[in-house]
């Protein structure tokens, strides 16, 4: 387990950083007078979450590998931490909706619904907890892994000697 300690530090971080986004978007409105703008603006999340990984991965390297990586062992890193972030969002998920924009589905619903995006029924049935927590695992492993391979290639760092 020890030997995961940077990975589950930045897992633990990415999730704190993601739960504070949540904040801000609710602040912004964007989890009630302003959700048409929501599809769109919770997209710019992806640029902390990258900025963590390099983060992440540049920790990994300095005190972990000596200042040595390579982009199999950045991958891998990456990897663990999408591993603690897919752990961990359902519980993420939770908190957002029960505590931090319990409004949210409520007002997406109604949105969607008043947009003619959706009917009644197929709104409540996508706009739930149990799918965000299913889509937030399955987006978060598939962007993980994505990000992971792309930052590693950037952080990778071979030997000078």
């Amino acid at each position: 387990m020890k030997k995961y300690t940077t990975e589950i530090k930045w897992g633990l971080i990415f999730t704190i950083v993601a739960l504070l986004w949540m904040v801000f978007e609710r602040m912004m409105g964007w989890h009630g007078e302003n959700i048409a703008q929501h599809s769109t603006m919770t997209n710019l999340f992806a640029i902390p979450a990258i900025i963590i990984y390099v983060f992440a991965l540049l920790d990994k390297r300095k005190n972990d590998l000596g200042g040595i990586m390579t982009w199999g062992q950045g991958f891998a890193s990456g990897l663990i931490i999408t591993l603690v972030v897919v752990i961990l969002s359902p519980l993420a998920q939770y908190l957002t909706h029960t505590i931090i924009s319990p409004e949210y589905f409520s007002n997406i619903i109604e949105y969607s619904v008043s947009e003619g995006q959706m009917t009644r029924e197929e709104a409540e049935g996508y706009f739930s907890l149990n799918n965000y927590m299913m889509q937030s695992a399955i987006g978060g492993l598939i962007m993980g892994i994505v990000t992971s391979a792309v930052v590693a290639f950037f952080v990778k760092k071979k030997s000078t000697v």
